[in-house]
C-alpha cells in the first residue's frame, strides 16, 4: 500500500471503528442450518417474512424459511416494488402487524431489504412518516431526524449482491414528492445474515449480472481512497479482490454459486469499511455518479442499479479534469492497466476504457442511448439528484449539483 510504501504508519493520526451485533451464516443450506438457532436467540416467537412476488412465486426460499422456522413463521407479505415504493412498504407494515410481528425477515435484493428497515420503522416510531424522513429545508444543509423508538430485530437473505444487506439507511421511492423519503436508523440494522446458495442461485442471472455491477464499480471507488485506517484498508482490499475475480468470471460462468457468494461476501466486507472509516462516495473521479444513477434507475423503473451504474462510470471518469495522482496509479494498477510513467490523467482514461469494456463484455449498457432514455428528460433527471442525502447532504449548491448532473448525462448519452 501507498503508505507503506513511503515509510508512513496507516494509524498514525488515529482513527474510529465501529462494530455491531450481527451473525453470517454462509453456504449451502445455510437456512435450515441456523435460521432456527438465529430467531431463537433474540427470542422472537412472531417471524414475519417480506420479500416480493417472484421471491414466493418462482422460488422455494419462502417454503424453505417456513419449514426451518415451524411455529414461529407468523406469516408473508410478498408485494414489495422495485427501488422500495412507499405504498408497498405502507401495505408491508399493515401486515406485519395485523401478524403480531416481533421479528421481521427480509428476503429479497437491496429493495426488499430496504423496505423491511423502513417497515420496522413505521411499526414502532409513532410520528408522520413525512416528519421522520430527512428533512431538505431551503438555504440549509439536509438532516435526518433521530429515531428512538426500539425497532424489531430483523434479519436479512439477501439473494443478489447488495450492499443493503448490513446497512442502516433506507430510501424508498414515492412518486407524491420530488425526491425519494430517506430515513437513517442504526436500530434497523440486521441480526443476522444468511447468505443461502440455493436461494442466491435461483436469482435470475440478469439480476445478479445487475447487482454486481454495481457492487464492483463501488469498490472501483473505493480504490482510490489512499486514508483509509488499517481496518477500513483491509477489508476494502479484500473486497476489492473478491469482487474483481468474481465479476470477471460472471459472464461465462453465470451459474457458478461461488462466484455469487463471493459478490456478497465483498458487498459486505465493504460495508464493514465503511465501519471502520472508509467514506462512500468519496473516491473522486473514479467513484461515478451516484445521484444521477439512483435518479435514472427510480424515473424508469424499466432501468436497473446496475445499468444506472455502467451508463455514467466511464463518462464521470472521462470528464475529470483533476486526477489524484497516487488515487489513479492505484486504481490503474488494481485493474492491471498502469504503465510506468503514467500521467495520472492517461491513467484515469485507461480505467475509464478498460470499465467500459468490461461492463461491455458483461452485457452491460455503456451509453444512457441505449437505455432509451430521451434527451429531453435531462433537466428532470438532474433535478431529481439535488435531494439524495448520500451523495449531497448540504455540501453543494442546488445549481452546482443540476450542471454537474447534466454535463455528465450529455457525456454519457
Amino acid at each position: 500500500m501507498e503508505a507503506r510504501r513511503a515509510g508512513r504508519s496507516m494509524s498514525g493520526s488515529g482513527f474510529r471503528a465501529a462494530g455491531y451485533s450481527w451473525r453470517l451464516h454462509c453456504g449451502r443450506q445455510a437456512l435450515e442450518q441456523g435460521l432456527g438457532e438465529a430467531v431463537q436467540r433474540v427470542g422472537a416467537k412472531r417471524a414475519f417474512v417480506i420479500c416480493s412476488p417472484s421471491i414466493n412465486r418462482r422460488t422455494d426460499t419462502v417454503r424453505r424459511i417456513a419449514v426451518a422456522l415451524g411455529e414461529r413463521h407468523a406469516g408473508v407479505f410478498d408485494a414489495i416494488e422495485k427501488d422500495s415504493t412507499y405504498a408497498s412498504v405502507a401495505a408491508a407494515r399493515e401486515a406485519a402487524a395485523a401478524a403480531g410481528a416481533d421479528l421481521l425477515i427480509a428476503v429479497g435484493g437491496g429493495s426488499v431489504i430496504v423496505a423491511t428497515r423502513a417497515v420496522a420503522i413505521f411499526l414502532s416510531e409513532k410520528d408522520d412518516p413525512l416528519r421522520l424522513m430527512t428533512q431538505y429545508p431551503e438555504g440549509k444543509p439536509a438532516y435526518s431526524p433521530r429515531l428512538m423508538a426500539p425497532k424489531p430485530p430483523i434479519i436479512n437473505v439477501p439473494t443478489t449482491p447488495t450492499s443493503a444487506m448490513n446497512r442502516a439507511g433506507t430510501g424508498l421511492k414515492n412518486p407524491d414528492l420530488d425526491h425519494r423519503m430517506e430515513y437513517f436508523d442504526p436500530k434497523t440494522r440486521p441480526q443476522a445474515i444468511f447468505l443461502d446458495e440455493e436461494a442466491l442461485l435461483a436469482t435470475p442471472a440478469d439480476l445478479i449480472r445487475s447487482t454486481g455491477t454495481t457492487v464492483f464499480a463501488s469498490l472501483v471507488g473505493a480504490r482510490a481512497q489512499l486514508d483509509a485506517n488499517p481496518l477500513a484498508a483491509g477489508d476494502e482490499d479484500q473486497a476489492f479482490r473478491l469482487a474483481y475475480g468474481a465479476y470477471r468470471r460472471l459472464a461465462d460462468e453465470p451459474d457458478e454459486a461461488a462466484l455469487r457468494l463471493d459478490l456478497c461476501l465483498a458487498a459486505f466486507l465493504q460495508n464493514r469499511a465503511e465501519d471502520d472509516g472508509l467514506r462512500r462516495f468519496r473516491g473522486g473521479a473514479f467513484s461515478g455518479n451516484y445521484a444521477v444513477s439512483t435518479a435514472l434507475h427510480v424515473r424508469y423503473p424499466r432501468v436497473g442499479q446496475g445499468e444506472s451504474t455502467a451508463v455514467v462510470h466511464a463518462p464521470r471518469i472521462r470528464l475529470s479534469e483533476e486526477v489524484e495522482p497516487r488515487a489513479a496509479r492505484r486504481v490503474a494498477e488494481s485493474l492491471e492497466v498502469w504503465q510506468d510513467g503514467m500521467a495520472a490523467r492517461d491513467a484515469a482514461l485507461a480505467v475509464a476504457d478498460t470499465l467500459e469494456q468490461l461492463y461491455g463484455r458483461m452485457g452491460m449498457p455503456t451509453r444512457l442511448r441505449q437505455l432509451d432514455i430521451p434527451r429531453e428528460d435531462f433537466p428532470a433527471i438532474a433535478g431529481e439528484t439535488v435531494k439524495n442525502f448520500n451523495a449531497n447532504a448540504g455540501a453543494r449548491s442546488p445549481e452546482a449539483q443540476v450542471a454537474e448532473a447534466l454535463r455528465l448525462l450529455e457525456a454519457a448519452y
